[in-house]
């Protein structure tokens, strides 16, 4: 069963740091490419960072540099650091799942399995 439960978001004034955690089955974690979605009401699910099963990870440009990917180490949670927030920052981050790889693009569509999300809200 993959279910991903998202954790970590809140309010944070602009220039903070935020850590956002997925956990899913340690089962089935490593055979996960995995990535981070967020979505601002009335537009459209825009993908952040995605780790692919090698390890290989993709950026959209407007957080290159100031977000972080990664798998931890107990085997069943993805994170997402998240510095030098920003008000355009503030939107719900989904995390999601696919069985295969996934194209750098970070597509919604590429991805079967999706937490219900976690808000995070930047302030200025």
């Amino acid at each position: 069963q993959v279910q991903p439960v998202e954790s970590g978001g809140g309010s944070v004034q602009a220039g903070g740091s935020l850590k956002l955690s997925c956990v899913v089955s340690r089962w089935i974690f490593s055979s996960l490419s995995m990535a981070w979605f967020r979505q601002v009401s009335g537009k459209e699910r825009e993908g952040v960072a995605a780790i692919n099963r090698d390890g290989s990870t993709y950026y959209t440009e407007s957080v290159k540099d100031r977000f972080t990917i990664s798998r931890g180490n107990a085997g069943d949670t993805l994170y997402l650091q998240m510095n030098s927030l920003n008000p355009q920052d503030t939107a719900m981050y989904y995390c999601a799942a696919a069985a295969y790889d996934i194209s750098p693009h970070i597509r919604p569509t590429d991805f079967e399995y999706w937490g219900r999300g976690t808000q995070v809200t930047v302030s200025s």
